[in-house]
């Protein structure tokens, strides 16, 4: 740090202190005018100067409230959210929640955009005394220890920060803009193959014709799923054998994490719902309800629990991953959201939904593998393009992190 920098502690510096409870009667929200703040608000621009709330008070709503004036640094200091590492500054007057941490500089000594920028190096993970009940205590968000150059030096590295900062966030939307695009691309040409083309339709079930339509249940050499052993969670081992559950059940791909595993004993309770190679994932129930890909042969053997069910596919017929690759589509998962969504209480799909559900696919197995291979090369080559994207995401982060770090050693400026 340089010479003539200081180092203060947060609170001979700033008020620091926390927003007021909202008010529980919803009446005080009718026709409101004043913006009141809440974690979520502060969720939806992460980190940035915010403007808009989604709720506003009346004259009699801010009665006793007090009103943090533009310039106010929020952070969330409880609940799950204050792991998040949000920040935003104020840059209208507004009410702000209980939830909310605030800090306002005294300006004589600091600008409140230096310290916005500087608290975007501390981590609440770094002053929680207790994970278990996320909360920051003021006292310690007052103990912080902050560097201070001469205000005209803040001024200017404040200036920095905010041209670097506006060039990284450009750089960061074409990034995404382009990581988007390529998902969208292979997604386009998979709908473009599996989206009912006339000609398919056309010929579907007729003499000659290319494509042909059957159900699930005429294609299959088995449909059904399983249950989770006695005990839940708490039944699960170390090792063993492979129980499959929904977590684990994404579109055209296997998540190995939290993959549960279960002794010989609960797994002859399962031993109806076995699973083989080449068998089709389907998830049935529950918010991921429709996800689905292949079963890799290196976690076999291996049972399903109750949420997902066994798609075993006559190879004569219809190849497993053409299937996979046809039930992923917009079209099909379409289908299947509208069967599930007629559950009483929840989302949910039957073995006999399945084994009623219809597809249209071509007759030759030649013809499936063909399509397979191409959709298998494209899909590689967006994964390739995606991680590029992903990656320059992340070294546009790990920029910022260098440039802040820099900024607060005193090595943008002279």
């Amino acid at each position: 740090m340089k010479a003539n920098w200081q180092t203060k502690k947060l609170a001979e510096v700033c008020d620091i202190g926390a927003g007021n409870s909202a008010p529980q009667n919803k009446d005080f929200f009718v026709n409101g005018k004043y913006p009141f703040f809440r974690t979520s608000d502060v969720g939806n621009i992460h980190i940035g100067k915010i403007i808009n709330s989604n709720d506003y008070l009346n004259e009699k709503g801010i009665k006793g409230l007090k009103l943090y004036k533009k310039g106010t640094i929020l952070l969330p200091k409880s609940g799950a959210s204050t792991f998040l590492n949000h920040r935003v500054i104020l840059d209208v007057d507004g009410y702000v929640s209980s939830h909310l941490a605030t800090i306002k500089t005294t300006e004589k000594l600091l600008e409140s955009d230096f310290l916005f920028y500087y608290l975007l190096e501390i981590k609440a993970q770094d002053l929680i005394q207790d994970h278990k009940y996320p909360s920051l205590n003021l006292q310690v968000i007052g103990d912080i220890q902050i560097p201070l150059p001469p205000l005209p030096t803040q001024h200017r590295i404040v200036k920095i920060l905010d041209e670097i900062f506006s060039d990284i966030a450009k750089a960061k939307e074409h990034a995404e803009k382009n990581l988007q695009n390529t998902k969208e691309l292979f997604e386009s040409y998979l709908q473009n193959i599996f989206a009912n083309p006339a000609s398919a339709k056309a010929t579907a079930g007729k003499p000659g014709g290319d494509w042909e339509e059957k159900t699930l249940k005429e294609l299959t050499l088995k449909i059904g799923s399983g249950a989770t052993p006695r005990g839940g969670r708490k039944s699960y081992k170390n090792e063993g054998i492979s129980l499959i559950r929904s977590m684990n059940v994404h579109d055209r791909r296997f998540k190995e994490k939290n993959l549960a595993l279960i002794d010989d004993t609960q797994a002859s309770n399962l031993s109806n719902v076995t699973l083989e190679e080449g068998d089709v994932l389907l998830n049935i129930t529950g918010a991921s309800v429709t996800r689905c890909c292949v079963m890799p042969i290196q976690y076999l053997p291996a049972r399903v629990n109750q949420h997902v069910s066994i798609i075993r596919p006559r190879q004569e017929l219809i190849d497993t991953y053409f299937l996979n690759y046809l039930l992923t589509t917009k079209l099909y998962k379409d289908q299947l959201f509208g069967i599930g969504e007629q559950g009483a209480t929840r989302q949910a799909i039957t073995k006999a939904q399945i084994e009623n559900f219809t597809i249209i696919f071509p007759k030759s197995i030649a013809e499936q593998k063909s399509i397979v291979i191409k959709l298998d090369a494209l899909f590689a080559e967006t994964k390739k393009l995606e991680a590029i994207y992903q990656q320059k995401l992340a070294n546009l982060e790990e920029l910022k992190k260098s440039v802040l770090k820099k900024a607060f050693a005193g090595e943008l400026v002279e």
